[in-house]
């Protein structure tokens, strides 16, 4: 079975957690457009959604589900929202979307939250996915030294990098650059996560950490495998 096919079981699995009447938090990127998908599919009465980016609530739009906002929805009942690496106790990176400030806005406010992945998602230790890091767009190449100097700290020699595209440099939905740091090992995440909010410039960073309850994971043999903090 593909990868695909493996996020289409998981994002429909989740999608029953849902009922009439809830305010869920939309992720981003294609594991949680399997999810929307399957939502919109329900036709739940009184389903508000609120998404984590452009790109979702262009979706969500499109297929006939009832949009909010956090500003209108300050608390949600659930989210469900894919992840880059799903690691021990639910510790997960996020990110590699671009919409990483705005998910955890969105996660944080939310009572219960759902990650969902293909089984490949899942590993011992976070940090073969390159950890994005939100940053400032003004003087962000000053911030990039200051990451670096966290990150060698940790023991991640390898500076990281400005996220580019075809078009240029990547931007957030709010504006700012993405740093993306292949750290290959996270030996400590709950400490390179304070020691990188404590930066001046860094908005945010993908690590998720205590904020999954749950997660449907997509396999081969058994549909879906649900894992536990």
């Amino acid at each position: 079975m593909s990868a695909d096919d493996q996020k289409r079981r998981a994002g429909e699995a989740a999608a029953l957690h849902v009922e009439p009447g809830m305010v869920v938090g939309l992720g981003t990127g294609s594991t949680a457009a399997w999810f929307v998908k399957a939502l919109a599919a329900r036709d739940l009465a009184g389903l508000r959604c609120v998404p984590t980016s452009e790109a979702t609530a262009d979706l969500a739009r499109e297929l006939g589900l009832t949009l909010s906002t956090l500003e209108d929805t300050p608390r949600i009942d659930l989210t469900v929202d894919g992840a880059d690496e799903i690691g021990p106790g639910l510790a997960l990176i996020k990110g590699g979307g671009a919409a990483l400030l705005r998910e955890k806005l969105v996660w944080e406010a939310s009572s219960r939250c759902i990650v969902i992945a293909d089984a490949a998602k899942v590993v011992p230790v976070l940090g073969a996915f390159p950890l994005p890091i939100e940053v400032v767009a003004f003087g962000h190449k000053t911030t990039g030294n200051r990451i670096a100097d966290v990150l060698i700290d940790h023991d991640i020699s390898q500076p990281a990098r400005l996220r580019q595209a075809e078009r240029g440099v990547v931007r957030t939905d709010g504006g700012n650059v993405i740093y993306d740091a292949r750290c290959l090992a996270i030996h400590d995440p709950a400490r390179l996560a304070d020691d990188l909010k404590l930066i001046t410039g860094v908005v945010e960073h993908g690590l998720f950490l205590d904020l999954a309850d749950e997660a449907i994971v997509g396999t081969d043999d058994n549909g879906v495998e649900r894992l536990l903090p």
